[in-house]
C-alpha cells in the first residue's frame, strides 16, 4: 500500500509564497514520475508540475518561471516552491505518484492566495 502525505499549504497574499512537500511510504517498486495537480472550485484538476524518471520537470504554462519543483529520490519526497502567487493558483493541490502500473494520490492541501 502506497500512502503520499502532503504538507505545507495555507493561505497567503497575492505576491507571497509557499512550498509544499509530499512523502511517499510503503511498496513503491518503481516511480516513473511524481509531482503536483491541483483542482479549483468548479474546474478540472489539471497538472501543475512532474518530476519524470528522477531528471527531467515539466510544468504547466500557467505557472512556468514562478513555481520550481524537486525531489529528493532517496527519500521519496517531491517539493513545489510556489513564488509569486496569484489569487489563481487558489486551489487543492494534491501529490501524484506516477508507478508502473497505477497512479496514486495524496489526500490534498489546501491553497488559498487573496488579491
Amino acid at each position: 500500500q502506497v500512502q503520499l502525505v502532503e504538507s505545507g499549504g495555507g493561505l497567503v497574499q497575492a505576491g507571497g509564497s509557499l512550498r509544499l512537500s509530499c512523502a511517499a511510504s510503503g511498496s513503491i517498486f518503481s516511480i516513473n514520475a511524481m509531482g503536483w495537480y491541483r483542482q479549483a472550485p468548479g474546474k478540472q484538476r489539471e497538472l501543475v508540475a512532474l518530476i519524470i524518471s528522477g531528471s527531467s520537470t515539466t510544468y504547466a504554462d500557467s505557472v512556468k518561471g514562478r513555481f520550481t519543483i524537486s525531489g529528493d529520490k532517496a527519500k521519496k519526497t517531491v517539493y513545489l516552491q510556489m513564488n509569486s502567487l496569484k489569487p489563481e493558483d487558489t486551489a487543492v493541490y494534491y501529490c501524484n505518484l506516477q508507478g508502473s502500473s497505477r497512479y496514486y494520490w495524496g489526500q490534498g492541501t489546501q491553497v488559498t492566495v487573496s488579491s
